[in-house]
């Protein structure tokens, strides 16, 4: 299953916590978040990592990020 998270407008640490709840329903196989700071993708992708998560993809999109985040 895939489910995007949309924390545009979050300052961190939100959109990290956002993430870490997703992951606590552990049924998860991809997640998509969606930030809109630099901050916030580096701590996401960062949360990812320590959760054993691959980072899959990160895509610009004009002043926003579509990270995409599996589970090994």
């Amino acid at each position: 299953m895939s489910i995007t998270i949309d924390a545009r407008g979050f300052s961190c640490p939100q959109p990290v916590l956002m993430f870490m709840e997703a992951v606590k329903s552990g049924n998860e196989k991809e997640i998509i978040v969606l930030v809109d700071t630099d901050a916030s993708k580096e701590n996401v992708s960062r949360a990812a990592k320590s959760k054993k998560y691959t980072v899959n993809d990160i895509r610009q999109q004009g002043d926003e990020y579509r990270i995409t985040i599996v589970k090994d």
